[in-house]
């Protein structure tokens, strides 16, 4: 009985640590979404509204659901106390539940919302390019992972009930 018991938990281990890994990815999905989706309206509210930067952050992060809300705010924030601009945008693109790339390109769009509107527009343009590529490759692996993740969780899970046993 107690080895039955042992054996139940670790299966239900193994399938907890997949759907947790799983959750992970869809998170990582959902923000790349989100941020293509806040930069397309920070591109149209520069293009036509000329929205100030502060109260544009905290629109945005309005907008949002959570990873790119909190990058938001904390940068209206830090440009709101006085902080660098730049470096409180990087910092905040440092934090972002991103690939190393899509980290990079959003990072360096900091200097470049300090020019003129089209440098501003081309800039955004181009982080939203990178963000929709990265989006596009991980809707194509997407099945793969999953597959690859099932099976190394719930095989391991039957290695180590085999072995209780």
């Amino acid at each position: 009985m107690v080895k039955l018991l042992g054996s139940f938990c670790i299966a239900a281990g193994g399938a907890l640590a997949w759907y947790s890994q799983r959750a992970e990815r869809r998170w990582e999905r959902d923000a790349l979404s989100d941020l293509q989706r806040a930069f397309r309206r920070m591109g149209e509210e520069v293009r036509m509204a000329r929205t100030p930067l502060p109260a544009l952050l905290l629109g945005l992060a309005g907008d949002c659901k959570e990873p790119a809300a909190a990058f938001f705010k904390a940068v209206s924030r830090a440009a709101a106390e006085g902080e660098d601009f730049p470096r409180a945008w990087r910092k905040g693109a440092a934090d972002l539940p991103l690939r190393e790339r899509d980290k990079a390109a959003v990072s360096t769009l900091a200097q470049d919302l300090q020019g003129d509107e089209e440098k501003v527009c081309k800039a955004i343009s181009h982080v939203i390019c990178t963000l929709a590529d990265s989006a596009g490759e991980a809707e194509r692996k997407r099945p793969e992972e999953e597959k690859r993740a099932a099976a190394l969780w719930f095989s391991a899970a039957a290695l180590l009930v085999i072995l209780l046993i």
